[in-house]
């Protein structure tokens, strides 16, 4: 059973780029927001998704399952435990 998989990420963030790079080496499908490419009311609307999950708004915001799970900052072991369950 495969997790449905959100990140809410900076473009510019290092964070954000080790933990799409940890996806990427462990084939985990992911749907990327890159939260500083918006703009308007489409830029206001992400952030208020990402208060719901992370109400400190930092980066990387990942969601697991709709918020089954989420997870702030790069975590490797947390995103390993929830995400490479055989």
């Amino acid at each position: 059973m495969e997790c449905k998989v959100l990140i809410y990420a900076l473009s510019t963030c290092g964070w954000c780029h080790k933990t799409l790079k940890w996806f990427e080496d462990n084939n985990v499908v992911c749907d990327t927001i890159h939260v500083d490419e918006l703009t308007g009311k489409e830029k206001e609307k992400v952030m208020d998704e990402v208060k719901k999950y992370n109400p400190g708004c930092s980066f990387p915001t990942v969601v697991i399952d709709g918020g089954r799970v989420v997870v702030v900052g790069f975590k490797p072991d947390e995103l390993a435990k929830e995400l490479l369950k055989e």
